[in-house]
Parts: structure tokens; C-alpha cells; sequence
């Protein structure tokens, strides 16, 4: 269990009066584990956390300023750079696609956590042979891979079925959103039912989580039934990808019962080569 959700599961156990009353940097320290050191050296060289200050000279936190330090904490033990981590845990949310609403998608979630990316519109087409690029990646070099995907409709799924199977016979986790009558387990593929009016019934998406063949493609459909996509094998993006993913699941579908998210770190080194290897298998697609 991470740091914040055992800091989120216990809070109610906190009395309201010494909340008010603000945490020295001492119960800080005792809260969330770093030091008091490490708390002051963040605070100068980063600029985090910002406590506030008594009159004289004091430091005191709130609730707020301990949750941030345990998403900092939870997104380092993930490997991203302290940098990077606080970055996280003090953006604030961006909006999602129209009426999609925030994290209601993979899309919406990765844009919100991630507004770096770059959105592009591609046609139905492009985001075929990219989806088909994707899935021959991780069917070729992945090790167990995490393996995650939005097919709108139960028949697109369907048609993709026998490399999906083969996903889910190789990896450690396969999950799929579409229109399906109920959620469940089959064939090994925890498929979550996605009602009519859900954002998610609107998303193509496609997310292999291993390495050496991390990728992930997230788009949703535009009213020209083309699609704001993004795409990435940065595997920063790709675990948030999955992460977004299972938390859709949890919503959609709070009584399947998934395997623990991933937790190994993934590689870093093999992302120029990952981005090659996709691209190419996508120019073959389109060029059929």
C-alpha cells in the first residue's frame, strides 16, 4: 500500500484540533518519514514545501502540505526525479476533453497529469495502424507485460480478439473498456463494461506497460469521427497511462478484482529504439 493511501485511510483519525493548530516541521518529519534535514533542503533548493511561519520564525504545515510531500514520495518510489515528482504533486488540474470530465478518460488523465505532451488529430486509420503497432510491439519483446485498452464498441473488440487473447496469455495483466453487457473475467481479460453516456465511451486507447516495449496511445473522438490523440513510449507517460486506466476500472467496475498495479521500473535507455520500432511497424500498416 503506498504512502498516501495509508495517510489518506487514517486521516479520520486525526482530531480537527490539532489540524488547525498546524504540525511543526518535527511532526512532519514523523509523518511522512523524511528527515528534518531532507524537509529543509527541499524547501531551499525547490522551493517545497511551503509551510507557513509563525511569528516567530516557526514553521508549520497543514494537512494539504503532508499530502504533497506523500504524492512527492509515492511518484519517487514510481523512479521519476524529485524534480519531476514535485512538479506532480503540486500541478494543478487541467481540463479534460469537452463533457469528458476530469480523468474520465486515459486521455483526460494524461493530459491533466501530463499538458507536456503534444495532442495530435489523427484519422480512424492512423490510430489503427498505430493501436496495431503498439500490440506487435508488446507481443514481440515484452516480458509479462500490463497491458491496457479502450475499444469503444464490443465488436471492434471482437474483431481485434485473437491478438488481444495472446496479450493476455503472455502478460501479467490484461484490461479492456468497451460496450459489454457486464464486467468480468474472460478468455484472461478483465473487460469492464462502459456505459452509453460514460467520456470512456468515446476513447481508443492502447497501453503496454513492460519493458522493454513500454508504448501508449490515448485518443478520444471528435464529432468528424476523427480523434485527439496522444502518444508516447516515455515510460514516465506510460505507467501514468495504466495508472489512469485502473482507476478507471476501480470506478466502472468496482468488484473486478485486478492484480496489483505495476511496480517495477521500466527502461529508460530503450526509448529511441521503442519510438523507432513503433513507427516504422505504423508506416506498415498505413502503407497496405
Amino acid at each position: 500500500m503506498s504512502p498516501y493511501t495509508v495517510y489518506r485511510d487514517n486521516l479520520y483519525r486525526m482530531s480537527k484540533s490539532r489540524a488547525e493548530a498546524g504540525f511543526s516541521i518535527g511532526a512532519v518529519s514523523a509523518r511522512t518519514g523524511l528527515s528534518v534535514p531532507v524537509l529543509r533542503s527541499w524547501e531551499q533548493r525547490h522551493g517545497f514545501p511551503r509551510p507557513a511561519r509563525l511569528e516567530g520564525g516557526h514553521r508549520r504545515y497543514d494537512e494539504d502540505d503532508i499530502a504533497r510531500i506523500l504524492r512527492v514520495l509515492d511518484a519517487r518510489s514510481e523512479g521519476r526525479s524529485l524534480e519531476a515528482s514535485i512538479a506532480l504533486a503540486t500541478r494543478k488540474p487541467e481540463p479534460g476533453p469537452p463533457d469528458g470530465g476530469t480523468d474520465a478518460t486515459v486521455y483526460a488523465g494524461l493530459r491533466r497529469l501530463r499538458p507536456d505532451l503534444e495532442a495530435r488529430v489523427l484519422s480512424r486509420r492512423a490510430m489503427r495502424a498505430l493501436s496495431h503497432a503498439i500490440e506487435d510491439e508488446c507481443l514481440a519483446h515484452a516480458d509479462r507485460p500490463t497491458v491496457t485498452g479502450a475499444f469503444q464498441r464490443v465488436d471492434a473488440y471482437e474483431q481485434a480478439l485473437p491478438r488481444w487473447r495472446e496479450l493476455a496469455r503472455s502478460g501479467a495483466s490484461t484490461l479492456v473498456f468497451a460496450d459489454f453487457a457486464r464486467s468480468g473475467t474472460r478468455d484472461g481479460v478483465h473487460q469492464v463494461a462502459i456505459p452509453p453516456g460514460a467520456a470512456l465511451a468515446r476513447e481508443w486507447s492502447v497501453i503496454c506497460d513492460a519493458a522493454p516495449s513500454a508504448a501508449a496511445l490515448a485518443g478520444w473522438e471528435r464529432a468528424d469521427g476523427r480523434f485527439e490523440a496522444v502518444w508516447s513510449v516515455e515510460p514516465d507517460v506510460v505507467r501514468l497511462a495504466t495508472q489512469v486506466g485502473r482507476h478507471l476500472a476501480a470506478h466502472h467496475a468496482p468488484r473486478l478484482a485486478l492484480p496489483p498495479s505495476p511496480r517495477e521500473r521500466l527502461d529508460h535507455s530503450a526509448s529511441l529504439r521503442r519510438a523507432s520500432a513503433v513507427t516504422n511497424r505504423a508506416f506498415a500498416y498505413l502503407d497496405r
